[in-house]
């Protein structure tokens, strides 16, 4: 098929899913009512949940509370969060799915299913953690902008 100037159209590539990292936290809920304005509705999406035996990582649904040496407890709280995490995105407008993983640090887990599921954009929340805390935990969002192939859209609150 041949545009306006003569050249040649070439079909645009096909959109991987949407990679949401979900902790459960408010702000990730943020990121998943933000990019529902900004993309078009009915886009697959994979709601990601990493978790870290002795080091939950995620802020559990309901009134749970963890020890976090036990991990197939700690994997269960995992699923739960995401599957939730799943529901806002379906309600917002997404085909969404939940996937689970464990990985240290958490930005890994991120970038690997990224990778592995082929997403074209990943979106997360930025908690903004500054200072001495900041430094000493490091940033998942700024890991994941640094070694992802895919974009990465860094909502705020």
């Amino acid at each position: 098929m041949a545009s306006s100037d003569g050249l040649a159209a070439t079909p645009a590539p096909p959109l991987g899913p949407v990679l949401f990292a979900y902790d459960g936290s408010e702000l990730a809920k943020l990121a998943i009512e933000q990019a529902a304005r900004q993309l078009a509705p009915g886009r697959e999406a994979l709601i990601t949940c990493v978790w870290q035996p002795g080091d939950v990582g995620f802020v559990p649904t309901g009134e749970r509370h963890l020890n976090a040496a036990e991990a197939t407890e700690v994997c269960s709280a995992a699923e739960e969060t995401a599957a939730h995490g799943a529901s806002l995105a379906t309600a917002a407008g997404f085909r969404a799915q939940s996937v689970v993983i464990e990985a240290a640090p958490t930005w890994k887990g991120i970038v690997e299913v990224a990778e592995k599921r082929e997403a074209s954009l990943i979106v997360l929340g930025s908690h903004r953690r500054s200072g001495l805390v900041g430094h000493l935990l490091g940033s998942v969002g700024a890991a994941v902008v640094a070694h992802s192939a895919s974009s990465v859209l860094v909502v705020h609150s």
